[in-house]
C-alpha cells in the first residue's frame, strides 16, 4: 500500500506533462484499461504454456523477434506467447513485428492492476528484458508461485549507484526472481553488489549482438533507397537516433561535407518520430529541401533533384535504413540519453561515430574502440572530421567498417544461450496456486 500511495502521488506530480504530451504528440491516449487496471488478454488454454515476456520499449521488442522465434523452434510444445511492453511505439512495433504473439501494456505496478493482470494471464513463466524491477508486481507473482527470469540483463553505474542506497529493498526483490542472466561480468558483480544470490545470476553475453543484419542488399533496404532516391556514386551520412541539439549538429557537418563533395546527402532518424515537424523545420531554415517519410504520399519529386535532405520519420525501420550509409553517427551521445544502440550500422560494415555520453553502451563502445571501429566525437569539430574524412580516405573508412561487423559478428551466440535457459526454466515441475 506504501508503493500504492507514492506511486498516485508521482503521478498526480507528472500529469500536467503527460497531459501536454497526450495533447501535443497523441501520446498516451490508448492502453489505460491494461495499464491502470490490468486487464490483460485472458489465457485461453491451459494445455499450452504460456510464456509472458516484458519488453519496455522498441529496441527490447525488436530484440525479442529472434527470442521468440528460436524459442518456438526449439520448443518441444507450442507455446502461447504474451508480450507487454510500456510505450506506444514499443506497442506499435510489437504489434508489427510479433504477429504471432498477443500484445498488451504492461501494468502499472499497483496492488490491484498487477492482481489483476497476473489473473487474467495466468503465465507459466514470466520474462524481463535488461531490467524491470517493479516491487508489487514481482511480490505477487512470488506470492503465486511463478517463475520469473530476466534476461540480457544490464546495470548501468548510474542505476547502480541509485539502487545501492535502497539495497535492502533491492536485496529482497532480486531474490523474488529465479534466474538473472547479465551481459557481462561486470554487470553481475553490481548485481551480487546489490545482495542478489549468486547461484541466481549467469553471465549470457548481449542479446544485441545477435540477429543484426549484414546484407544491404534486402528488399526492406532497397525500398528506402528507391524513396529517398539514392543513386550508386552518391555518399550518403545518415545521422539516426538523434534527440536535440543533434539534428542541427548533423545538419552543420552535413554543410561542411557538402562542400566538399556536392554528391552528398543526409538522412535524419530522430529517435522520437513525432518530433518530425520541429525538424523538418529546423531543416528548410537552413536552406535545405526535405523528402520526408510519413509524407511518403502526399509528395510529389522530380527524379532528376531529389531533396538533399532526407528525414526518416517512422517507426522501425531505422534497422533498414543503416544499410544505406557510407558514414553513420549514432544520438543519443551528446545530450544526457546515454547513447543507443551502434551495433546495428557497425554489423553492416559502416564507420560509426557517435558523442561522448554512452554510458548505457560503454562496454559495447569499448569492445569496438579497442579494436578500432568506433569514433567517438567530443566536438562538432570532431564530428565534421570524421564524416569528411569516411569521404576523403575510404579504404581507411572500409577498413574501419570491416573491423566493426567482424567484431559483431564474433560476440554473438547469447540469443540461443538465453533460449536453452528459458525453456530449461518452462521444463521445471511446479504447483502454482492460481487463486486471485
Amino acid at each position: 500500500m506504501l508503493f500504492n500511495l507514492i506511486y498516485l502521488v508521482l503521478i498526480a506530480a507528472i500529469s500536467p506533462a503527460l497531459l501536454c504530451q497526450r495533447w501535443r504528440h497523441g501520446k498516451y491516449r490508448e492502453g489505460w484499461g491494461q495499464k491502470f487496471w490490468g486487464r490483460l488478454p485472458e489465457r485461453k488454454s491451459v494445455a499450452t504454456k504460456r510464456v509472458w515476456i516484458h519488453a519496455v520499449s522498441v529496441g527490447e521488442v525488436l530484440q525479442l523477434q529472434q527470442i521468440i522465434r528460436q524459442l518456438r523452434n526449439n520448443s518441444c510444445d507450442p507455446l502461447d506467447i504474451l508480450v507487454t511492453t510500456t510505450t506506444q511505439t514499443g506497442f506499435q512495433v510489437a504489434r508489427e513485428k510479433l504477429t504471432d504473439c498477443e500484445i498488451s501494456y504492461f501494468p502499472l505496478d499497483f496492488t490491484w492492476s498487477v492482481r489483476e493482470a497476473l489473473k487474467r494471464a495466468q503465465p507459466d513463466l514470466i520474462v524481463l528484458v535488461e531490467l524491470e524491477i517493479w516491487p508489487n508486481f514481482l511480490t505477487r507473482a512470488s506470492s503465486l508461485q511463478i517463475p520469473v527470469m530476466l534476461i540480457n540483463g544490464r546495470l548501468s553505474e548510474k542505476s547502480f549507484k541509485g539502487y545501492r542506497k535502497i539495497r535492502f529493498l533491492m536485496s529482497r526483490l532480486l531474490n523474488r526472481v529465479g534466474l538473472i542472466a547479465v551481459q557481462s561480468e561486470e554487470y553481475r558483480q553490481r548485481f551480487l553488489e546489490l545482495g542478489c544470490a549468486e547461484e541466481r545470476i549467469q553471465v549470457t553475453g548481449s542479446i544485441k549482438f545477435d540477429g543484426v543484419e549484414t546484407n544491404r542488399r534486402r528488399p526492406e533496404v532497397e525500398e528506402l533507397r528507391r524513396f529517398f532516391q539514392i543513386e550508386s556514386d552518391e555518399f550518403i551520412f545518415i545521422a539516426g537516433s538523434t534527440q536535440d541539439p543533434e539534428e542541427e549538429m548533423a545538419l552543420i557537418t552535413f554543410e561542411e561535407l557538402r562542400r566538399q563533395n556536392p554528391k552528398s546527402r543526409l538522412i535524419i532518424v530522430p529517435r522520437h518520430p513525432e518530433r518530425g515537424e520541429a525538424i523538418a523545420q529546423l531543416i528548410q531554415e537552413r536552406g535545405h529541401s526535405i523528402i520526408r517519410r510519413s509524407q511518403q504520399s502526399a509528395q510529389k519529386l522530380s527524379s532528376n533533384n531529389p531533396p538533399p535532405v532526407g528525414l526518416l520519420d517512422t517507426v522501425g525501420e531505422l534497422g533498414h535504413c543503416w544499410a544505406l550509409a557510407d558514414a553513420a553517427f549514432v544520438g543519443g551521445s551528446f545530450g544526457n540519453r546515454g547513447g543507443q544502440n551502434m551495433l546495428e550500422p557497425a554489423a553492416y560494415g559502416v564507420p560509426v561515430c557517435c558523442g561522448p555520453n554512452t554510458r548505457n553502451f560503454r562496454q559495447i563502445v569499448e569492445i569496438l574502440k579497442s579494436q578500432d571501429a568506433l569514433r567517438i566525437a567530443h566536438s562538432q569539430d570532431d564530428l565534421n572530421n570524421f564524416v569528411c574524412e569516411s569521404f576523403q580516405n575510404t579504404g581507411t573508412a572500409t577498413a574501419m567498417g570491416h573491423r566493426a561487423r567482424d567484431l559483431v559478428l564474433s560476440h554473438q551466440g547469447a540469443t540461443q544461450t538465453t533460449v536453452h535457459l528459458i525453456l530449461e526454466k518452462l521444463g521445471e515441475e511446479r504447483r502454482v496456486n492460481r487463486a486471485a
